[in-house]
């Protein structure tokens, strides 16, 4: 009998020559499970979609109510569903005032493209800076905003009127000017290998947006909802953008996205065209409810009050000149090694070990750990010995 793997190889569109190919049954809390009983600690949270483990108890109870109920009804923004708006409603409670207005989408990268219409219409420019070593995703908009290349090269011609600057460089800002429609960032530069900017630079971006009347555009897909210790990672810095583009952690493990802005803002989709940014799927009401419970999750069980000191005691137990550098904010770290084909060999050893760890599309030389935000001291300090083990053996 042909088996699941081999099917996936023939039939399932592949995006590399060497997928991992771990076959996953069942996945509870911190873990997954394989088909002959395999148990792999996830350390990645599904790359930091996981925030409150899998299939957390009240994420599945509200998606099996909202089953009761109904599924797709219509275009997203025509039909007054109760997901949406309580979702949207309680997301806004988080967040400063100036947020106003939620755009719920499928995705990251939808978030994305949304975000960039609705800026270029509200300034009526055209020009977008982004960051060198950024990762937006893979559509035509938001592959245009990844400041690498060998990206760009096979998909050419991208979006024109995209200009780079370094990351975390307070002189670079001098690029942007009264031309310049949106500045996108991402809060923590996740994919280049967890790049933390200072709060001075980001005070200086957000003070350089204001003096030219550009908008600030944070991408938090990969450190929102309590990934860095706070609900969202720009709290850190003392600022506040403009947008906000959530997606990953924002729905429990379902598939969901968002961009949310002041409304004046968000408004310019509503006419010269009407209907200036669609969508059928995003905002699916089972997404919608699965993001409410797992919200509710994150404040009820005090999810962030535990984050800090859950990344202190990954930092203490993985002491070994042979990290580099330990890069991170909260529970999203980077191990900085010498070479990719010693992260390829710790990783390896990690899953044999029953530890799922990874690595950055734009940094191959160090490890990505971000587990659930429920991860134990005990499990954090099983992770620790797996790591070291693997550290000593191959570095």
């Amino acid at each position: 009998m042909i088996s699941n793997r081999e099917l996936f190889l023939q039939n399932t569109a592949q995006t590399s020559n060497s997928p991992r190919l771990f076959e996953i049954v069942k996945a509870e809390g911190v873990y997954l499970y394989g088909p002959k009983g395999e148990k792999y600690m996830d350390l990645v949270s599904g790359f930091n979609v996981s925030n409150i483990g899998h299939r957390h108890p009240k994420v599945i109870a509200a998606i099996q109510e909202q089953l009761e109920r109904y599924l797709h009804v219509t275009v997203y923004g025509e039909f007054v569903q109760a997901p949406q708006v309580q979702f949207a409603t309680n997301l806004l409670a988080t967040l400063p005032d100036s947020f106003q207005s939620v755009y719920l989408t499928n995705s990251g990268a939808e978030a994305v493209e949304g975000s960039m219409k609705i800026a270029k219409k509200f300034t009526g420019r055209r020009q977008i800076i982004a960051a060198n070593h950024a990762y937006h995703g893979s559509t035509q908009g938001a592959l245009s905003l990844i400041g690498n290349k060998a990206y760009h090269e096979a998909y050419a011609p991208l979006l024109p009127e995209i200009d780079f600057i370094d990351f975390n460089d307070e002189a670079a800002l001098a690029s942007i000017t009264t031309d310049t429609a949106a500045v996108i960032v991402e809060a923590i530069q996740g994919e280049a290998g967890v790049r933390v900017p200072s709060a001075s630079y980001m005070q200086a971006l957000r003070a350089r947006c204001d003096e030219t009347g550009t908008l600030l555009i944070f991408d938090e897909i990969q450190t929102g909802f309590g990934r860095t210790g706070k609900m969202f990672a720009f709290e850190h810095f003392g600022i506040v953008p403009d947008i906000l583009m959530l997606a990953k952690g924002i729905g429990g493990g379902m598939p969901l996205g968002a961009f949310v802005a002041r409304k004046e803002i968000m408004d310019v989709i509503k006419d010269n065209p009407m209907l200036g940014h669609i969508t059928t799927f995003g905002g699916h009401p089972v997404s919608c409810a699965a993001a409410q419970a797992s919200l509710q999750v994150i404040q009820e069980e005090k999810l962030l009050e535990t984050v800090q000191e859950k990344a202190d005691l990954f930092r203490s137990l993985l002491q070994t000149p042979k990290i580099k550098e330990i890069r991170g904010l909260g529970l999203m770290m980077c191990l900085q090694l010498e070479t990719f084909d010693q992260v390829y060999a710790v990783s390896s050893y990690c899953a044999e070990q029953g530890l799922m760890i990874d690595w950055y599309l734009h940094c191959e030389t160090a490890l990505r750990v971000a587990p659930p935000l429920t991860i134990s001291i005990a499990e954090i300090q099983d992770a620790c010995k797996i790591i070291n083990e693997a550290i000593e053996k191959f570095c």
